[in-house]
């Protein structure tokens, strides 16, 4: 674009007058891009705001009335919002993510628009890491694979026939959990994992010195060191521009052969063909993957393109 045409940065809302004596006379549109579940804000908004409910993919999707008026927008995770996109909104002001990552909004083209972008760090916290931890148990004591023998009515006669079928289980006791990020979700899973007796190292370069102390952990400063060390690893980092496909070909080479892999964070950190392929050559035992970089997951047609 011709820098002579660039859009001008849009002027501060201006927001007048008192609201001791109720809403303003001109209520503010504010829209639920995607999605329909607005049961914690609405009862905030719905007597400062008029609410709009998109339920839309793309931009494509929303009502010229909402592009032209709303200057306010909560999304979820399942829209995403380009430079392109966000030069459709005319009044648009401020995003709220519900949840933590951004990774969906060009948050650089938002704030050049003079439109801001907020989260909720907090979101699911307690939750990703009671998944995470599911994921991992699963992974070791084989739980979801012996749980579906006994639906399929399989019978164990013999000690033998039990110990085939629990072929692969391993003792969580002493083995090493890398965790790559250690933030909110990353600290919680810690906690808990070394409840369990893992040996918890973990790579986050944003973090400073000292918080390995405080938790009783232990600090590894290259992801290279991590992935060599760990019986399992498990991702608890945003994705950007610098870590998309963070698992690759490269980084799975580094890996312990027949080591575990486990990402409730985004799916973009993981090459899923590259996982396919690792997975089938056995270089990876296991991975219990939460997110996928493209959804809905096709199992089939990554499989078949790992193949060729």
């Amino acid at each position: 674009m011709d820098k002579n045409m660039m859009l001008p940065k849009r002027s501060r809302l201006d927001v007048k007058g008192t609201f001791a004596n109720g809403p303003l006379q001109a209520r503010p549109l504010v829209a639920l891009l995607d999605g329909r579940d607005c049961s914690i804000e609405m009862p905030i908004l719905k007597d400062v705001a008029t609410v709009a409910f998109c339920d839309a993919q793309s931009t494509s999707e929303i009502h010229e009335k909402v592009l032209n008026e709303a200057v306010g927008a909560l999304m979820w995770h399942t829209i995403i919002l380009t430079k392109e996109d966000l030069e459709k909104f005319k009044a648009l002001r401020i995003i709220v993510r519900i949840g933590s990552g951004t990774d969906n909004i060009d948050v650089k083209a938002a704030g050049e628009l003079g439109i801001a972008v907020c989260n909720v760090p907090g979101y699911g916290v307690e939750e990703v890491a009671d998944t995470t931890m599911c994921l991992i148990l699963n992974l070791y004591r084989r739980t979801y694979w012996l749980a579906n023998m006994v639906r399929e009515g399989k019978k164990f006669t013999g000690p033998e026939q039990v110990r085939e079928a629990a072929h692969g289980c391993a003792r969580i006791r002493g083995d090493t959990l890398g965790l790559v990020g250690l933030g909110r979700i990353g600290s919680a899973v810690a906690l808990r994992a070394k409840a369990f007796g893992f040996n918890v190292i973990f790579y986050d370069p944003y973090l400073p010195d000292g918080i390995d102390k405080s938790l009783g952990l232990t600090r590894v400063y290259t992801l290279q060191d991590l992935l060599f060390q760990s019986d399992c690893v498990s991702l608890h980092c945003t994705l950007n521009e610098h870590n998309h496909h963070l698992i690759n070909e490269f980084t799975i080479k580094q890996m312990r052969p027949g080591a575990f892999l486990v990402n409730t964070a985004r799916g973009g950190l993981v090459d899923d063909e590259t996982l396919a392929l690792a997975l089938k050559q056995g270089r990876i035992r296991a991975a219990a993957l939460d997110v996928h970089e493209n959804e809905p997951y096709n199992v089939f047609q990554v499989s078949a393109r790992s193949l060729n």
